[in-house]
This record gives C-alpha cells, sequence and structure tokens, in this order.
C-alpha cells in the first residue's frame, strides 16, 4: 500500500480550506484518510499562519516511506521538515522544432517582401521619369 501525503479539502464553496492528511494513493482526494496530520488555510492574511503541522507526525510518515504531492512537499520545505529539488528546466523557454521552423519561414517572408518592396520603386520611377 502507497501512501501519500496530500492536501484533503474542507470549507464551503468560495472558502477553501484543507487538511494535510496520510491517505492510501488509491483513495480519493476527499474520502477515507489513516491520519490528520495539518491544516492549510489559503484565506489567511497572515502568511506564517496559513499551515499548521504535527511536526513529529510528519516525521514520523515521512520515515516510513509515505510520498508527498508536489504542495504539500512545499509546505515541508518551508517547515525545514524535507528538502524538495526546485523544479529546473533551463530549456523550458527554448521553442520546439516546429515553431523555430515556422519562424525562421515567416522572417524570410518578410525579408523577402521588403527586398520585392525595395526594388521595384526605383524601377517604377525611372520608368515614370522615362515617359
Amino acid at each position: 500500500m502507497s501512501l501519500k501525503l496530500r492536501l484533503a479539502r474542507a470549507g464551503t464553496k468560495k472558502r477553501p480550506y484543507y487538511h494535510v492528511v496520510v491517505a492510501d494513493a488509491r483513495s480519493p482526494r476527499d474520502g477515507r484518510f489513516i491520519e490528520k496530520i495539518g491544516n492549510y488555510d489559503p484565506k489567511l492574511a497572515d502568511k506564517d499562519k496559513r499551515v499548521t503541522l504535527v511536526t513529529e507526525r510528519v516525521q514520523h510518515w515521512l520515515s516510513v516511506g509515505a510520498q508527498p504531492t508536489d504542495r504539500v512537499a512545499r509546505f515541508f520545505d518551508a517547515a525545514g521538515l524535507l528538502k524538495r529539488e526546485a523544479r529546473n528546466n533551463p530549456e523550458k523557454a527554448v521553442p520546439g522544432k516546429k515553431a523555430t521552423e515556422r519562424a525562421e519561414a515567416k522572417a524570410k517572408a518578410v525579408a523577402d517582401k521588403a527586398a520585392a518592396d525595395a526594388a521595384p520603386a526605383p524601377a517604377a520611377a525611372e520608368a515614370a521619369a522615362s515617359e
């Protein structure tokens, strides 16, 4: 049985409130859980009080192999309970092959049009002057 440390939504419509719970990975988000180990209230103005955790229980569940979701891992990292590796994708902003080809084709078309517009203008002026 794989265990997850994840958020379970409580609260009402437009008033989110979450419980940090230990649950079987197969259970639904707001369904059965094993233990409640904290709270998260995103509506609180004081950022220090938004997340409350029972640190001893968090450490216990991490030690027995429970895997936190990304959002919960961020909470644990902020609390100093878990070192979360930052996602780093240096090629995230690099466009793909097709996008690069389209951009090159568009740039070539603009350059060709500019060259075509610049070349006939003097020829048309000469033809008008010779008449």
